[in-house]
């Protein structure tokens, strides 16, 4: 299976933002939305992701930065601060385990998918786990109906 593959098992809605944008502008679009990442755009290109955990990652250092010293309200705070700079990408031929294995090994629970330069989608882990657990019950289904059709004088011959 590949990433073409698990494209056509996700929504196709995509929600961007520009790193000079108030973080809290992109907070707002994220719950609206019901969505856990936003793909940062600059110049029509991929510069990095926003989720919950690069949001929650700012307003803790903020918060700590509090008791040194005086801090900017969250308002004041743009993208550019809190967002993952160059986030792991996959592209439309990608094999799902290879995904799988880049969205682990660099701790990224979301990737936008790259058609060239082109931003097609965004893929979390749970998409990738949707998309194996469908591939397998289909796989097991067919495994199923090929042993309810064996031969029964298959082991005669």
């Amino acid at each position: 299976m590949d990433v073409k593959e698990i494209l056509k098992l996700k929504d196709s809605t995509l929600f961007t933002v520009s790193p000079d944008d108030p973080l809290s502008d992109a907070v707002v679009m994220m719950d609206k939305n019901n969505i856990a990442a936003i793909v940062v755009m600059d110049a029509g290109d991929v510069v990095g992701m926003l989720t919950f955990r690069e949001v929650i990652a700012v307003l803790a250092k903020r918060l700590s930065e509090r008791y040194a010293g005086p801090t900017l309200p969250i308002a004041e705070i743009f993208v550019r601060e809190a967002m993952q700079v160059n986030p792991p990408t996959a592209h439309l031929d990608m094999d799902v385990d290879e995904l799988r294995n880049l969205m682990i090994s660099t701790k990224s629970g979301h990737a936008p998918v790259l058609d060239g330069k082109t931003l097609i989608s965004v893929l979390s882990l749970r998409d990738v786990a949707r998309a194996m657990l469908a591939e397998r019950n289909f796989e097991n289904k067919l495994l199923k109906a090929y042993i309810k059709h064996w031969p029964e004088n298959a082991d005669e011959s």
